[in-house]
């Protein structure tokens, strides 16, 4: 204090001046600080806050009409099989006809329940059935990760459904995955699924 009041009055100012110097000098490096901080990354930490940059889309390689063809015929010998070694034994133990005389007949109503159950069940829990797994296809649903029930039970229920009533243009109704950009049949575009190349 003492060396203080000893300065004269232009040593002061002097000092003054140098302590608003350093201030402005301290005061632009903690702006530049803050704009540095503000300007927010891809992806990090900022302000205790974490920004996580978008996620990529996985990019599939569409499996065509023939592939899915010969995946779905294998299928449908399965289907075949297991109606044979499960459902017409069983009737026969019931006495009940094996005959499929109408729609609505017991063997018939079963071998309904069988299709629908196997496309459903193995494509909402395996993402494929045992026919695409042979030949290293699944599904996918190209606007989520996961297949929900909904988007099964639109694409394997709904669709397939369809395409069974429309019995005699049936087989138009599943070419259409040849033609179009993501390989995607009727059943396809009511769910918004495609089938896909694992590897």
């Amino acid at each position: 204090m003492r060396e203080e009041s000893n300065r004269t009055e232009p040593e002061m100012n002097t000092v003054s001046e140098n302590k608003n110097e350093n201030v402005e000098e301290i005061h632009v490096e903690n702006v530049e600080e803050e704009l540095v901080h503000d300007s927010y990354p891809s992806a990090g930490v900022v302000n205790n806050t974490i920004f996580k940059s978008p996620p990529e889309r996985p990019v599939y390689r569409f499996a065509g009409f023939w592939m899915r063809l010969w995946a779905f015929l294998l299928d449908g010998i399965i289907i075949w099989s297991i109606g044979s070694i499960l459902i017409v034994p069983l009737f026969r133990v019931l006495g009940l006809s094996t005959g499929e005389s109408s729609m609505f007949s017991p063997a018939a109503i079963a071998t309904t329940i069988v299709f629908y159950a196997y496309f459903i069940l193995m494509t909402k829990y395996f993402k494929q059935t045992l026919g695409k797994m042979v030949f290293g296809l699944r599904v996918v649903d190209l606007a989520e990760e996961k297949l929900s029930w909904k988007t099964v039970l639109f694409r394997e229920g709904i669709g397939r459904y369809i395409a069974g009533v429309f019995a005699p243009i049936t087989f138009v109704v599943y070419l259409v995955a040849a033609f179009t950009k993501k390989k995607q049949g009727v059943h396809d575009l009511f769910a918004d699924t495609s089938v896909v190349h694992e590897n």
